[in-house]
């Protein structure tokens, strides 16, 4: 008897230690594929059909939440490729830390989610921001991640077409409109998820309005503010009401309950043990206000919260092998 519990012993030992060495390896392996093959994002982006997310810092660990994001995203789009862009993946860098054997190994295993450097200078090459690039220092910026963010965004869906989300965006169901902003308030546009079809107009007049109005010290002025004063500017402000989303032009501008059923100032209620209902009946995707979290509420695994329960539905991956462990 002390025998046989002793061979299982040793075969579940040798199995969780096989399991470690298959996802490290497998991380470098993921890594290496990305960081030393020669190729360009035109060579693997399809025109309007990619998803993209992004990573401006240098991290190189994705907080649940983000993974969370990109997880359901490449669920909720099956048939479309996912791009997760990260400014911390480069050709110089050491992979022997352990921060990576959860996230970059669990991405990497989504058929439909590919992990790619981001380089500044190839994002905004050929577009109006250019040469505002090659000019500002990032030293000097007060908000420079989201500023930089606020460009990658324009200039990406710009010159690929697509959907752009942030790490904060937890898709439910597909957005059936392929050129869209969303309405954050009855008057203000977010930049958090919108899409519009490779080199549409508008997108180069907003990178263009980017630059002439740039104030790098104003927060939201190259994002939130930038859309909404466009949209002011050539079509006026639509009146959205109720369900309705409305049109300017031939894009779509959504209603709130689109992405933000929940408003910024009611952030925690998504921590909160509450059952929803039919809140979100007419979402397609929920805006967790991370800014405003600033890290402080976590998903906590057995808490019952709300986002607990929705990571449990859209994002199982992550909430089995991240949150739980």
């Amino acid at each position: 008897m002390k025998l046989w519990i002793l061979c299982l012993s040793l075969f579940f030992l040798l199995f969780i230690c096989s399991a470690v060495y298959w996802m490290k390896t497998e991380s470098l392996r993921t890594l290496h594929r990305f960081l030393n093959r020669h190729f360009t994002a035109e060579d693997i982006i399809k025109s309007n059909t990619g998803i993209f997310f992004a990573e401006t810092t240098e991290k190189l660990e994705p907080s649940p939440l983000a993974v969370c994001a990109i997880e359901s995203a490449a669920r909720t789009y099956p048939n479309r490729s996912v791009y997760f862009f990260m400014k911390g993946l480069t050709k110089d860098m050491t992979v022997n830390k352990s921060s990576f054997y959860k996230a970059i190994p669990l991405l990497s295993s989504i058929a439909n989610v590919h992990i790619l450097p981001l380089d500044f200078e190839d994002v905004f090459k050929d577009t109006p921001l250019y040469p505002w690039y090659q000019k500002v220092n990032p030293a000097q910026e007060q908000f420079w991640t989201h500023v930089s963010s606020d460009g990658f965004r324009l200039a990406m869906v710009w010159k690929y077409g697509g959907i752009y989300m942030d790490t904060d965006i937890i898709s439910m169901r597909p957005i059936p409109e392929d050129d869209f902003l969303a309405l954050e308030t009855t008057k203000s546009c977010s930049n958090a998820v919108f899409g519009f079809q490779r080199h549409y107009q508008f997108l180069w007049d907003c990178m263009e309005d980017f630059v002439k109005n740039y104030k790098g010290g104003i927060w939201g002025q190259q994002g939130p503010k930038l859309l909404t004063r466009m949209v002011e500017r050539q079509y006026g402000m639509p009146v959205v009401k109720g369900t309705e989303d409305a049109t300017c032009g031939d894009f779509f501008i959504l209603n709130r309950q689109r992405l933000y059923p929940i408003p910024y100032p009611a952030w925690e209620r998504y921590f909160q043990v509450w059952n929803p209902s039919d809140t979100f009946k007419s979402s397609y995707a929920l805006h967790f206000w991370n800014f405003m979290n600033k890290g402080r509420k976590k998903v906590i695994a057995g808490s019952n919260s709300l986002a607990e329960n929705l990571f449990i539905k859209y994002c199982p991956h992550t909430y089995q092998f991240i949150v739980r462990h």
